[in-house]
């Protein structure tokens, strides 16, 4: 019934945070009535006060800053000094910009977003194909959110007690691994597509000028990360130091920062955080029923009986989390199926940082899978470009993404070693 309610409040078009609240309002009345509804606002200040959560919309404001400074078109231009003279130049360029930007945003929507404003018409003028450009940006967008700082890092170790300073480290290789999966496939469909490439190589004087430029930008995830990694500071003060640092860069370096345009920035920032909080809050409802219906325990009692084998078990895992991320926002999906589906890797021996990233990078992965992903929708929303042409060329990198996601969920080993070089 509970099922039900949820899936005809979405048919019907509400926020998915009404539906998850309403569904979840609805559990508690079939279980103990009025008397357990009245209980609804506990749960949701419960499942919101939780101290990490203040990190996330400080990590969206320095985001948000860093934009206006007009730091993505240095971070480009850095890049396509870099690798610009390859076949496919500037898609390529795409992946670096993407490495770089993820230390500064940590979201997937807002690279896509900003990339696709910037380097799609770019590489239209270049003569890319539209939908080709598209598919490199969705592609490289989800670099962001697993490369540090990322706000599902935040979420999901806040939720699950996992060191928020671990699941970094953890992401570093990964992410890095996304961009070289990705630059192998523009180099792969270079010739065939017959990409274009700069005229010539930047020189040494040309890359060091724009390594200059970039200083800055390129600073701020060290500083953010090296705080957390070595226990300098808790992910909510590099957070709110970050938010110092692009604030000082905005006023006092590029001086391009008005009041006015701060104020604009501090409303986005209220706005997605409280879009997100309210999913939080009202999915801790949901999530009461489910515990309180022992479902977790059911669904990890229906894996075990399919199989007692854990690298099958782990594969249903992975399967069951692209499925639900192809029809599922994915800060929904993180509330509501954490909490069922990682103690299940534990019981299977999974290390909590490598259950983490193998959890994180399927729901990145899902970011860019029709018909729900949120970058694919940004990007036709941004660009005018149908989903349809865009899902078609990003079908090569959406498989060799999907083969890096397996590979670090059955070798570890990959994704552990700076973390264990770090003590975590």
């Amino acid at each position: 019934m509970i099922g039900i309610i949820f899936a005809a409040l979405m048919l019907l078009g509400a926020p998915i945070a009404i539906a998850l609240g309403v569904a979840g309002l609805a559990g508690m009345h079939e279980v103990g009535g009025t008397h357990f509804t009245s209980l609804a606002p506990s749960k949701i200040f419960n499942g919101l006060n939780i101290f990490p959560f203040l990190a996330m919309p400080f990590f969206i404001l320095a985001g948000e800053i860093m934009n206006h400074t007009g730091i993505t078109n240095r971070l480009v231009y850095l890049s396509e000094a870099l690798v610009g003279h390859f076949r496919g130049g500037l898609a390529h360029s795409n992946m670096v910009a993407s490495v770089f930007f993820s230390g500064i945003t940590g979201s997937a929507t807002a690279d896509a977003a900003a990339f696709g404003r910037t380097l799609v018409p770019a590489m239209e003028k270049q003569g890319y194909s539209r939908e080709y450009a598209c598919a490199v940006t969705a592609a490289g967008s989800i670099i962001g959110p697993t490369i540090p700082p990322s706000g599902l890092m935040v979420v999901y170790g806040s939720l699950m007690g996992v060191s928020i300073g671990g699941l970094f480290a953890t992401g570093i290789l990964p992410g890095l691994l996304v961009c070289l999966v990705c630059m192998a496939i523009i180099a792969a469909m270079g010739k065939r597509k017959n990409l274009p490439k700069m005229s010539q190589r930047a020189s040494l004087s040309e890359v060091l000028n724009h390594f200059k430029y970039s200083s800055l930008a390129l600073l701020m995830p060290l500083i953010i990360l090296g705080g957390i990694v070595f226990g300098i500071v808790t992910p909510t003060e590099a957070a709110s130091i970050a938010v110092a640092y692009a604030l000082f860069i905005g006023v006092f370096i590029y001086r391009n920062l008005s009041v006015k345009a701060l104020y604009h920035m501090i409303v986005r920032t209220a706005q997605i955080s409280a879009v997100i909080y309210l999913i939080i809050g009202s999915a801790s409802i949901l999530g009461w029923w489910l515990s309180f219906n022992q479902i977790p325990q059911m669904i990890a009692d229906t894996f075990i009986a399919l199989s007692d084998n854990p690298n099958i078990i782990l594969a249903l895992i992975i399967i069951l989390l692209l499925v639900v991320g192809m029809i599922m926002d994915i800060n929904v999906m993180l509330v509501i199926l954490a909490p069922i589906l990682i103690p299940l890797t534990a019981e299977i021996g999974m290390d909590p940082l490598h259950a983490g990233i193998v959890f994180i990078l399927a729901l990145n992965i899902s970011l860019m899978t029709p018909p729900i992903g949120a970058c694919l929708f940004v990007l036709s929303s941004v660009t005018g470009t149908k989903i349809e042409g865009i899902s078609k060329e990003l079908m090569p990198f959406l498989i060799g993404q999907l083969l890096l996601l397996f590979a670090i969920a059955y070798f570890p080993d990959i994704v552990l070693f700076i973390p264990r070089l770090l003590g975590y």
